[in-house]
C-alpha cells in the first residue's frame, strides 16, 4: 500500500522532497567500498537537484577530490514551471551574484558546474560550483538536460515522485549508470518490473528504508503522524517521514551477492517464527498458477525446486546467484480460472489461493524459482 505522503505528492504535484546527508553518504558509501574507484575519472549529474538546498551537490561536491570525480554538474527546476507551488524567494547565494537576474530567478532553471579550483586554495570543493542560468526551466526532458544526460557518466538524484516512471525511461534509454530514489511500489509498474527481471536494475545497497526522512518546503502538506516519527529520529521542523522509499540502480554493490539463508520446508513448517507457516501440513498453492505461497521471505524453503511466489519486499533480499525471477502476480495470473470459479472478477489480475473454502485474493506477489 502506497504510503499516504506519496499519494499526496502525486495528486498535487508535490515534488519537493530533500534527501538527508546521511541517507546519501550511507548508500554511496556500499558503492565505494564495493568499488573505491567507481566514481574515478567520472562525469556525475544531478539533475532534478536544487544546489543551494540539496545534500546530493553538498555531499559529491565535498568529497569531489577523494571520489577522483571528473566533472560534478548540477540542474535545477524553474520555480514558476513547478505544478506545487510554495512562496519562492532566492537565496543570498543567488542574490549576490553579479549575473543575478530577477526574472530568470523564477523562470529558467540553474546550472552547478565543478570541475576545477576557483577560489585558489589548492582544494576543489563545494566552494568552487560556479552556476549559471539554463536557457529552459530545466526539465529533465529538455534538449538542454538530454544533453547534459549524455555527457555524464552517472545520474544521482531523487526525481520528481510523480513522475518516476518517465524518469527512468529517460535514463535507461541512454544507456546511463543512475542511483535515485522511488516509492518501493515502483517495483510493480509495467515499465519497470521487466528490467528488475531481465536484472538490468536492482534495490540500492540500503534497500527498504520504512523511516527514510525528507526535508520539504515551508507550506507543504505533512502528515501529523510522519512529522512525529521524524521529530522522534531527531528532525525538527519542516520533515516528513516516507514509508517505502527505496534506493533503484544499476551500480553493483556486494550486498546484493550474499545468498539468504533458509531453513528446508519441513522445518519451516515446524519451527517458523510466523503463524501462517507453523503448524501447517504444507504450504498452501494458487489456485490460478503452479506455484506454492511463501508470504514471508524468511519462509522460503532452502529445498523447494518449483516455483513460488514471494512478496515485493523480498528483492530486498534479492541476491540473482541464488534465485531466478520468473515474473509477477498481474502478469502470470491465470485470472479466467478465478472468473470461473467466482463467476465475476474483483479488482485486476493478482495470485490466489482458497482457505477455508473460500478464494483469497493476495498481496502482489513476485514467481521466483530456486537456481540449480
Amino acid at each position: 500500500m502506497a504510503n499516504e505522503n506519496l499519494s499526496k505528492a502525486k495528486e498535487a504535484k508535490n515534488d519537493e522532497f530533500y534527501t538527508q546527508y546521511h541517507d546519501i553518504e550511507k548508500e554511496v558509501s556500499a558503492y565505494l567500498e564495493y568499488n573505491p574507484d567507481v566514481f574515478r575519472g567520472k562525469t556525475v549529474l544531478l539533475p532534478c537537484d536544487d544546489p543551494e538546498w540539496s545534500n546530493f551537490t553538498k555531499y559529491f561536491a565535498q568529497n569531489f577530490e577523494t571520489f577522483g570525480l571528473k566533472k560534478l554538474i548540477s540542474t535545477s527546476y524553474a520555480p514558476e514551471s513547478k505544478r506545487y507551488k510554495f512562496g519562492y524567494v532566492p537565496t543570498l547565494f543567488e542574490t549576490e551574484a553579479p549575473h543575478f537576474d530577477a526574472d530568470k530567478s523564477k523562470t529558467h532553471g540553474k546550472i552547478f558546474v565543478l570541475d576545477h579550483d576557483v577560489t585558489g586554495d589548492g582544494v576543489i570543493n563545494f566552494e568552487d560550483l560556479e552556476w549559471q542560468y539554463l536557457e529552459g526551466d530545466g526539465d529533465f526532458r529538455s534538449k538542454e538536460i538530454c544533453q547534459l544526460r549524455d555527457e555524464a557518466d552517472f545520474i544521482i538524484t531523487n526525481p520528481p515522485f510523480s513522475l518516476f516512471r518517465e524518469f527512468l525511461a529517460w535514463i535507461v534509454e541512454a544507456g546511463k549508470q543512475f542511483l535515485v530514489i522511488g516509492n518501493m511500489n515502483a517495483i510493480t509498474y509495467k515499465e519497470v518490473f521487466p528490467l528488475i527481471k531481465d536484472n538490468k536494475i536492482w534495490l540500492g545497497a540500503t534497500g527498504f528504508v520504512t523511516d527514510m526522512v525528507f526535508g520539504v518546503p515551508e507550506g507543504s502538506i505533512v502528515k501529523e503522524s510522519d512529522k512525529k516519527k521524524a521529530e522522534r529520529l531527531g528532525y525538527v521542523g519542516n520533515y516528513t517521514r516516507l514509508g517505502n522509499s527505496c534506493w533503484f540502480t544499476n551500480l553493483d554493490h556486494g550486498r546484493r551477492h550474499q545468498f539468504l539463508p533458509l531453513m528446508t520446508m519441513a522445518d519451516n513448517l515446524k519451527f517458523s517464527r510466523h503463524k501462517e507457516i507453523r503448524g501447517k501440513e504444507k504450504y498452501d498453492h494458487y489456485d490460478n498458477y503452479d506455484a506454492i505461497e511463501v508470504p514471508y521471505t524468511d519462509a522460503i524453503p532452502s529445498d523447494y525446486e518449483g516455483a513460488m511466489g514471494v512478496p515485493i519486499s523480498f528483492l530486498d533480499k534479492y541476491c540473482p546467484e541464488q534465485f531466478e525471477i520468473l515474473g509477477i502476480g498481474l502478469e502470470m495470473a491465470n485470472m479466467d480460472i478465478i472468473k470461473k470459479k467466482l463467476g465475476k472478477l474483483n479488482g485486476g489480475p493478482r495470485l490466489y489461493v482458497e482457505r477455508n473454502g473460500e478464494l483469497v485474493r493476495l498481496y502482489e506477489r513476485i514467481l521466483i524459482r530456486k537456481k540449480q
